[in-house]
């Protein structure tokens, strides 16, 4: 066993795989730098179009709303048309967007190409995930993840970096500039590069049907936790209204498909599969505990230590660098033992490197936190990725496009969900204290920065469903 083990381990990727997912990733890295920048530069975006604080979120959301309504049919659309001529297609859309989003003259048409963004960078993820997977055959998935995976650990690093850059020295036009050649690049390398796949299903009808019940379900959810924030708590006719009919409209669906014999837009019997729904519980609760924290990270060095935001995005570099360090290994090791003992590890790597920011006082050393920051990155990249890897554990080939729709969609509720609970938190924190000074604020994200380790912790309950070693079908 363990001779194959390690023959499994030390063997190679084909080439023409590894091409093809260099690739797919260079294109991957103009969703996930805007995503960042954006993040950082809306209070610049608002002053800039002299937009209040509540129509320039919207920027914000129609983005999301877009990327909810086009998730559900990348599958379908996968299968109908092919993954290279889907995939060109989503890196037109993102950068259709993007140039029309640069040229925008006021709130209102941003937010209008914010969508035809959300559309391109909607469909980016789930396509690329489907087609390394199916490349791939399943086998080495642990390891290719950790190369595919290999923006989603720069995005955060360099994001709010270059955010910080234009914040201060570059009109807000460049937040969208700096799209356009990453989408002119992997345009061209995709046209080139990438292999001629045949659509597998060319007669398969759309399921208009549970596509009609399924995106406003998502839609819905989505822009219900966007409002949580600006109306302080979940407890709002305006929150609890679309989160209500959203989760109506996906009882609905599930019960339809369910029903259904055959091309559900997405077929939600993959979740008889325990490795993909433990997986899935996962990627959600990461809104709470991965996604959370990486939120709140630079919104106390800017608050608390007082930092701006390119100083920021230099302080949470450490982080990045940790995630760099453990990916490769965390790939390596899913490919031969499975990934309950790496994501339990990369889970308590996490709590290790939060704790320091629950327990610290305003003038803790920087050089302290840095190094939790190393730590905390070193865990998320021991989890993100073997969980990526063990959700297409034992799925059927035409179950793939399926399981990356809906791994996408758990994601993005999970981050909504995530950033919607820490920021009511954080803000009942600051709201409980009597005297609102430095001290009173570090007091606040301490306890917040306490419940996202909480949050974490639950997640131990889904890893021990994890399979431990990788089945010989795998």
């Amino acid at each position: 066993m363990g001779k194959q083990m390690e023959q499994t381990a030390n063997k190679k990727i084909d080439p023409a795989v590894m091409k093809m997912a260099w690739i797919l990733l260079i294109g991957l890295l103009a969703p996930l730098f805007d995503t960042t920048i954006m993040n950082v530069a809306i209070d610049t975006l608002g002053n800039a179009l002299h937009a209040s604080v509540s129509t320039i979120q919207w920027v914000m959301t129609s983005y999301l709303i877009a990327i909810g309504i086009v998730i559900p049919i990348s599958g379908w659309a996968f299968d109908r048309y092919g993954g290279k001529n889907m995939w060109i297609l989503a890196l037109s859309l993102f950068l259709t967007g993007s140039v029309l989003s640069s040229l925008s003259w006021n709130v209102g048409s941003l937010i209008a190409f914010r969508v035809i963004q959300g559309m391109g960078g909607g469909l980016m993820m789930p396509i690329m995930q489907t087609m390394v997977v199916r490349a791939t055959g399943g086998e080495k998935l642990g390891k290719l993840m950790a190369i595919v995976g290999l923006p989603i650990l720069i995005g955060p690093i360099l994001g709010p970096i270059l955010g910080g850059v234009i914040i201060t020295y570059l009109n807000w036009r460049w937040i969208f500039y700096v799209n356009i050649p990453i989408c002119f690049i992997a345009s061209i390398l995709a046209v080139w590069g990438l292999p001629k796949d045949d659509a597998t299903n060319q007669s398969q009808k759309l399921d208009t049907l549970g596509l009609s019940l399924l995106s406003p379900s998502i839609v819905l959810i989505i822009y219900g936790l966007t409002k949580v924030s600006s109306e302080h708590g979940f407890f709002q006719s305006s929150v609890i209204i679309p989160i209500v009919i959203g989760l109506l409209f996906l009882m609905a669906f599930c019960l339809y498909v369910l029903r259904k014999s055959h091309n559900p837009v997405i077929d939600i019997r993959i979740f008889k599969s325990m490795p993909f729904t433990a997986s899935s519980c996962l990627l959600f609760l990461s809104g709470l505990s991965s996604y959370g924290g990486m939120l709140l990270l630079p919104l106390y060095y800017q608050q608390v230590r007082g930092e701006s935001v390119l100083v920021s995005g230099l302080l949470l570099i450490p982080q990045g660098v940790g995630m760099l360090m453990t990916r490769s290994l965390a790939g390596k090791l899913t490919d031969t033992i499975g990934s309950r003992w790496i994501v339990l590890c990369g889970t308590l790597l996490t709590i290790l490197g939060t704790l320091p920011f629950a327990f610290c006082v305003t003038n803790t050393s920087e050089l302290l936190l840095a190094i939790a920051l190393v730590v905390r990155g070193g865990g998320l990249g021991g989890v993100m990725l073997p969980i990526m890897a063990t959700a297409y554990e034992g799925l059927r080939k035409e179950q793939v496009p399926h399981a990356s729709s809906a791994t996408r969609i758990l994601q993005q509720i999970g981050g909504a969900f995530g950033a919607s609970v820490l920021a009511v938190i954080l803000q009942n924190q600051m709201t409980s204290l009597s005297v609102n000074n430095i001290t009173t604020l570090n007091t606040a994200f301490k306890h917040t920065f306490m419940w996202t380790v909480g949050f974490t912790l639950i997640s131990l309950i889904f890893i021990s469903f994890l399979p431990n070693k990788k089945s010989s079908k795998s």
